[in-house]
């Protein structure tokens, strides 16, 4: 069975791509305006499902990618 560990993550790499950001980028803007310290390796599991995001993380990662926090929980259901 496959345990995914977020169910964020596919909207936060949709949203990523949309913006134009590659995930290195986004790890910098969550450093430099959030203190929020992500490696490229992080975002990439994000991504992928294979890691948690801590709810500070995700609050700093919709304010770098201009989204509602809950639509990365929820999406449009």
């Amino acid at each position: 069975m496959d345990k995914k560990q977020n169910i964020s993550g596919l909207r936060i790499r949709q949203v990523r791509l949309q913006r134009g950001l590659d995930q290195v980028e986004l790890a910098a803007a969550l450093n430099v305006d959030y203190g929020v310290k992500l490696e490229q390796s992080d975002i990439s599991e994000i991504e992928r499902q294979v890691r948690c995001v801590k709810d500070y993380e995700l609050h700093a990662i919709s304010q770098v990618l201009d989204i509602d926090p809950i639509w990365l929980l929820r999406g449009d259901s």
